[in-house]
Parts: C-alpha cells; structure tokens; sequence
C-alpha cells in the first residue's frame, strides 16, 4: 500500500479569508496541515468561532480554500469540475452537523435511503443498508416513524446512518451532539464511535467537549487559524 493511500485526508498549507483586500479582512486559516489516516478517528477541537466550520467546509468540499490543497484519498481535488467535486461528496464524504437536518416529511428509513438512491443505488439494496445501519444505532424500531415522532438523539442517530448511506471512506463532523444533554450526548456519542468504528471509517469530528475527544485515537487544536497538536 503507498503512503497516499494509507491517508483517508490529507490538507496542506490550507487558507481561507473574508472581505479579501478590505480593512476589515479576517483570516481564518493561516496554512493549515492535517492528515487523517485510515480507519483513524480525529478530534478537532477549537471553540466557537475559531474556524473549524470552514476547515471543515473546505475539506468535504463545500468550500474552497484560497490556497492550499486538499487530497482524499490518493486524489487532488484541486481543480476538479464542480460535477467531480459533487460526486466526490455525494459517495465519498459522509457528513454529520450539530442539527440533524432530516426531512420531515419522510420516515427515519426514507431519510436514509435517499441518498442511495440519488447516487444510483437500487430500491431495494439501499432499504436493506438502511435498516442495517439503523439498527446499528439502536432505531430499528423507529425505522417508520417521521423525524417530529422521534427525540432528539433519535433524529441524530437517524443523521448518522445518512451520513453513512453511501458508504463514504471519510466522515466529517461538526460538533455532532453539540444540541443534546449532557446524558444523551454522551449515550448518542457512543452510538457514533460504535458505527464509524463498526464500518472501519476515518473520521474527523469536531468538538468542544474535551471528554468526547479523549475517546478519539488522537486530538489536535485549531488555534489561531492552525491546527496544532492536542
């Protein structure tokens, strides 16, 4: 196996500002390395405000740095069409927000299932994973229910498996359990190192709780626009 493929992600020399050339232009990345190995699961962790949403953006390609690179995988995705870049997202990249963002006019089981369906997977196959992840996550039995009918960390379960829908090889999270209690966080959260752990998934997540972090194989700081050792 070469080096570049034993990196699920690899940022070099990323940085990102705002109002470019204006008095007020802030800086929020100020060249940026990271490497997220294999199977290997990350703690970002930074306070609000710090710019690991946009580091984040910018590595599952909702965002473009204004230098740098991003590899996943063995693949640049500097200069990448926009239809390359999408399809990069849609079956490579799993991502999971603070709010779970589920439509609410479908059940759990449809919300998994139609990402699979937008990236070409069939009827069938696509209701079978789905069931498997939610199962997975301890929400079989919710599986019909619609997002309204389910708690809280119910609907952030139900936002784990479709994130992991299209069985991505990297997962990005920004602070997954940030809107739960402090008891339900920590029970969803081990839902969540159960699933990425369960699929072989590298993963880097974002926080500010420093006892999720500690159960990640490593941390590191976004400190002053760089990421740092934890």
């Amino acid at each position: 196996m070469s080096e570049a493929t034993k990196e699920a992600l690899a940022l070099t020399g990323l940085t990102k500002g705002y109002n470019h050339g204006r008095p007020n232009e802030i800086t929020v990345l100020r060249g940026v390395d990271l490497t997220v190995a294999t199977g290997e699961v990350v703690a970002l962790v930074a306070p609000s405000g710090a710019g690991k949403s946009t580091l984040l953006h910018i590595a599952g390609l909702l965002d473009v740095a204004d230098a740098g690179q991003v590899r996943i995988g063995c693949e640049d995705m500097t200069g990448l069409t926009d239809r390359r870049r999408t399809a990069i997202r849609r079956g490579q990249v799993g991502f999971i927000y603070q709010f779970h963002h589920l439509l609410p006019e479908f059940s759990a089981l449809e919300n998994v299932v139609l990402p699979q369906l937008a990236n070409g997977t069939g009827q069938a196959e696509a209701e079978a994973r789905a069931r498997d992840l939610l199962g997975r996550v301890g929400v079989a039995e919710r599986a019909d229910h619609r997002p309204a009918a389910l708690s809280g960390g119910e609907q952030q379960r139900v936002a784990f498996c479709r994130a992991l829908a299209n069985a991505p090889r990297l997962l990005l999270a920004d602070e997954p359990t940030g809107n739960l209690d402090p008891e339900t966080s920590d029970r969803v959260f081990g839902a969540l190192m159960d699933l990425v752990r369960g699929t072989g998934l590298s993963a880097l997540i974002a926080t500010h709780n420093l006892d999720l972090a500690a159960r990640m194989d490593r941390q590191v700081r976004l400190d002053a626009g760089q990421v740092v050792a934890g």
